[in-house]
């Protein structure tokens, strides 16, 4: 028999590292939900940038003295993983501030992201991934449809509390992504008039389109247990539809992280209501598709990944996909359109202007 050497043991022993760290994935996010459950990025937010020791920390989140060590060690990896800082110095007691990533979890910011958080650490969200090896042998359409008896859209239709968690969720996503999609894509919206944001929610994005463009007459197209629970204030009109069967006339059509929930034959469906309610290409219609072009930034291996993520979350819960720009090129033309442009530069996000 043959004696492993010193470097095939080395090898292995490496790639158990790799192993252990592939199978811990899920300690960085139930850590990161365990802290916002606490409260800390809001604590740490009240105290305007000061850092906060250790100790002030448990403190002014209750957490008694014989937990205070356990609370050390959460920060310690939560810290490592760059949720927050320690910006103490050697020898002295622990102090934490905020970083970029726990701001997103004040509570108190219009782009506080903690409804996501929730929504997808759920248990309901979680229990499909369960079934992910299992479903390729079966005829349910997604694993989230074998976990549950019924599909993802299809639950929140059926269930108020579902249907609420889910909005809350993708509202959050749409208002962190609003500012920045308005900011830096000003000229999209030169000469619009009207605009019909299909499958909108409860309008966050709309909102702030038509809060930033006041001469835009916006709508949200979407169905009716959505519509409920949108809000009543008058900036956006709201109307009650289905995208398959028809999208209201507008200059525009905004497709918000919408297409990826779905498979090719029913995007190409979607874009061809799309295409009929819109004016032609010289009276400025135009289609708006915010999405992800999956390597759009092959330098970034971190946001290359965070897409190949989304793509698992879109298969695991609705079926759909992220794409890559030759599988857009391909369901735009089988609808019909002739020319695109894409932007890059919202996040792991695009901007795609389709042109019929």
């Amino acid at each position: 028999m043959a004696h492993p050497t010193a470097a095939n043991v080395e090898e292995e022993l490496q790639a158990q590292v790799l192993v252990w760290n592939h199978i811990f994935q899920f300690i960085s996010s139930m850590s990161l939900k365990s802290a916002v459950e606490l409260g800390i990025p809001d604590v740490l937010h009240r105290n305007e940038g000061r850092p906060v020791s250790l100790s002030r920390l448990a403190s002014l989140i209750s957490i008694p003295p014989n937990r205070i060590d356990y609370l050390r060690r959460l920060m310690r990896m939560l810290a490592f993983k760059g949720c927050f800082a320690n910006v103490s110095k050697e020898g002295e007691e622990e102090k934490y501030v905020l970083t970029p990533v726990s701001r997103l979890f004040v509570k108190d910011k219009d782009t506080g992201f903690s409804p996501f958080l929730f929504f997808q650490m759920n248990p309901v969200m979680q229990s499909p991934w369960q079934s992910l090896s299992k479903w390729f042998h079966s005829d349910q359409p997604t694993p989230f449809a074998k976990a549950h008896g019924v599909e993802l859209f299809e639950m929140a239709g059926q269930s108020e509390s579902y249907n609420r968690m889910f909005n809350e969720a993708m509202a959050c996503d749409s208002r962190l992504m609003a500012k920045a999609f308005v900011e830096k894509n000003h000229d999209a919206f030169v000469g619009v008039k009207s605009l019909v944001d299909v499958g909108g929610g409860t309008g966050s994005l709309a909102t702030a389109i038509a809060k930033a463009f006041r001469w835009i007459n916006c709508a949200v197209l979407d169905l009716p247990h959505v519509v409920a629970a949108a809000p009543k204030d008058g900036v956006v009109e709201f109307v009650v539809g289905d995208m398959f069967e028809h999208v209201p006339p507008a200059d525009v059509v905004l497709l918000k992280t919408i297409l990826h929930d779905w498979n090719d034959e029913d995007c190409v469906k979607i874009l061809k209501q799309c295409k009929k309610a819109i004016p032609s290409k010289v009276k400025g219609g135009k289609v708006m598709i915010l999405d992800m072009i999956v390597n759009s930034k092959t330098e970034d291996q971190k946001a290359t990944e965070t897409q190949l993520f989304l793509d698992m979350v879109m298969m695991v819960d609705v079926g759909g996909r992220e794409r890559e720009e030759h599988e857009w090129k391909k369901i735009f033309a089988e609808a019909g359109f002739t020319t695109y442009k894409a932007t890059h530069g919202t996040g792991v996000h695009s901007l795609i202007e389709l042109y019929p």
